[in-house]
């Protein structure tokens, strides 16, 4: 097989064709929304911080929810899940659209709709992402979910594009009207797809313990636990760009709108690259992870040095790349590794550590670029997840090593127990 059939394997699927195709339509709307909510904020308040806080209100439901939320979308079929969350993000868009326009004197409506995305968000999230994995079989998933950022992160070029252009011409209400029609398109898809290529996950039955269940499941899994705290610090301080970038743009590569637009794009592109990196590999291992986490951690530290806007967009690319390629690697491995009628609520388990570190990354980063600047901000974000990269390596090296001595141990001892005792005497 070629290698871009390799990289493009998942599009055989018609069912994820037509995902594929919703998702760009609908993450493209996101994105729209989500450069207009972050410039009404900023431009309104002058203030990182406020613009960190409204990731808190947005990852807030997520946190408090999102493990009612997985156990949702494992006990009932995702569709119906999916289209009712889409339908109510819609009419949110619609809300947030009117209050732009209507020029809000106060941020607390602005605010009172972000915090009720995240709620929805919450209850869907789980549902979403798992249906997402049942439009192709079991072996496609890692490919999925690679393209998947390909899309996403097409989407994001697209609507950061959009958005940057039509700001300055519209206002921020015409981005969130743009995407509440995005939604149209991913409820279309799911209407169109076809039942009988369908990979549905085995649905939990009512006793099998729901949210305590599946806090067991991932508790009694020191893997999966050293993965997602990783992820926790990895997300926290090093992919919130939302809030650096805003800051860098506003305060010392003194760019403005355009440029902070400008930044968002090329961290899309290299989101892109990432994606297409990811697709083309035949398997994403935990060696990948780290070793682009800590390349990632070093390129970030670096790049509060940089100048100018070209000096630290270079730098942006490969940042935004390596992020793509430690979210996807993530993601196949806590969707492969966790059995079907629990995927839901492992799925819920990581979307929460997702929403903490937007909650504890997004306010932190918006203070210190507010009371030491965004240079200083990145550099020390950047030396913390080195460390946590090397420190993560260490525990999954232990962990290891723990399970070949377990693999070479426990066949031996079972033999030993087969052997009659003065056979085992004369082997001592």
């Amino acid at each position: 097989m070629s290698l871009s059939a390799t990289t493009l394997r998942s599009l055989q699927h018609h069912n994820y064709r037509l995902w594929a195709g919703a998702d760009l339509v609908s993450v493209s709307g996101t994105w729209m929304q989500v450069l207009g909510v972050n410039w009404l904020i900023l431009s309104a308040t002058g203030s990182a911080t406020s613009v960190g806080l409204s990731l808190v209100l947005q990852a807030l439901p997520t946190l408090l929810l999102g493990l009612w939320g997985g156990a949702l979308a494992d006990r009932f079929p995702t569709r119906r899940v999916v289209l009712a969350t889409q339908v109510a993000h819609a009419f949110l868009a619609v809300a947030l659209a009117l209050v732009a326009i209507s020029g809000p004197t106060s941020m607390t409506p602005v605010y009172g709709l972000v915090l009720a995305g995240g709620v929805v968000s919450a209850i869907g999230g789980p549902a979403l992402g798992k249906f997402g994995a049942e439009v192709v079989p079991p072996e496609d998933l890692p490919n999925a979910l690679a393209l998947g950022s390909v899309v996403n992160s097409a989407g994001r070029i697209l609507g950061m594009s959009l958005a940057g252009m039509l700001l300055p011409l519209t206002g921020t209400g015409a981005l969130f009207l743009l995407n509440a029609v995005s939604f149209s398109a991913v409820i279309a898809s799911v209407l169109a797809m076809r039942a009988s290529e369908m990979h549905r996950s085995v649905c939990a039955q009512a006793d099998t313990g729901g949210v305590r269940t599946g806090l067991a499941y991932v508790l009694r899994t020191p893997r999966l636990l050293v993965l997602l705290a990783l992820a926790l610090v990895l997300g926290g301080l090093g992919r919130n760009y939302q809030v650096t970038m805003a800051a860098m743009s506003a305060g010392p590569l003194d760019a403005g709108a355009g440029g902070y637009g400008l930044l968002s794009t090329v961290f899309a592109v290299g989101a892109v690259v990432g994606g297409v990196i990811a697709a083309g590999r035949p398997r994403l291992t935990i060696g990948l992870l780290l070793g682009t986490a800590l390349l990632t951690s070093v390129a970030q530290s670096v790049s509060g040095f940089m100048p100018g806007v070209m000096t630290f967009a270079a730098l942006i690319l490969p940042i935004a790349a390596g992020a793509v390629i430690i979210d996807t690697t993530l993601g196949a491995r806590v969707q492969l590794g966790s059995p079907g009628h629990m995927r839901g609520r492992v799925i819920a388990v990581q979307g929460v550590v997702s929403a903490a570190a937007g909650a504890i990354g997004g306010p932190l980063l918006g203070w210190l670029c507010d009371g030491f600047g965004p240079r200083l901000t990145l550099e020390l974000a950047g030396a913390v997840t080195v460390a946590a990269t090397l420190t993560a390596a260490a525990v999954l090296a232990r962990l290891s090593n723990l399970r070949l001595t377990r693999a070479v141990i426990l066949p031996a001892q079972g033999l030993l127990r087969r052997v009659p005792a003065e056979q085992v005497s004369a082997l001592r």
